[in-house]
């Protein structure tokens, strides 16, 4: 199984904005643009609270762990799980500095709603995934925990969904490594976007300059 170096890792938040829009995601890894809105900022403000690096507390018998660092060689991604629950059971794994077996249970923390597409899940299926690899164990699913809604949703982590996390993850590896931001086509989801401004969406509908010398050399022919 082929295995990334540390260097050559890309951040797994990244995964949320590649599924969102290919485009958004090269401006903000590739390009390093950014620009806030008040969805980006309500969002911290949501992260801030459920992150705070180091700490945890128990409550019964789960340990909650805020802001774990978490990685995977084999997709090449590294990250921060807002919240990981340690469930103490007896068919759990062990964690340093702790008595007992505990099966992790990833929690996401977004602003908003659950949305149409999957990239909150994708991310969070990665955040599961990088723990597998880190505590050598399984984990069947995981929570995604929405602020407008203030309710938890179960994700499933089935094969299906954990084969589209390592082909999204392959297709960034291959874009960041060729430094390409791709083109988009305007949407509705574009208003909604903190980069439009940097973006430029609009100007994507304009054809390349090689499209527009062919185009122009058959009309010549013709």
């Amino acid at each position: 199984m082929m295995e990334y170096n540390e260097e050559d890792f890309l951040l797994l938040s990244g995964i949320q904005h590649f599924a969102f829009c290919r485009r958004q995601w090269a401006l903000i890894h590739i390009e390093q643009q950014w620009q806030e809105n008040l969805r980006t900022v309500e969002g911290n403000i949501l992260h801030e609270k459920a992150h705070d690096d180091g700490f945890s507390e128990k409550r019964g018998d789960i340990i909650i762990s805020r802001g774990m660092a978490v990685f995977s060689r084999t997709l090449g991604v590294s990250g921060v799980c807002d919240i990981v629950e340690l469930h103490r059971c007896a068919d759990g794994v062990t964690i340093f500095g702790r008595e007992g077996l505990y099966k992790p249970v990833p929690v996401e923390y977004k602003r908003g709603k659950p949305k149409e597409n999957e990239a909150d899940i994708l991310q969070l299926c990665g955040q599961a995934m990088c723990l597998e690899e880190m505590l050598l164990c399984e984990i069947k699913e995981a929570y995604m925990f929405y602020g407008e809604t203030r309710h938890r949703l179960k994700v499933v982590l089935d094969t299906d969904l954990r084969e589209r996390v390592r082909d999204t993850l392959h297709e960034m590896h291959e874009l960041y490594n060729r430094r390409y931001t791709p083109k988009t086509k305007p949407s509705k989801s574009c208003k909604a976007c903190s980069l439009a401004d940097i973006c430029l969406p609009r100007l994507c509908k304009n054809p390349s300059v090689s499209k527009y010398i062919k185009d122009s050399l058959k009309e010549v022919e013709e």
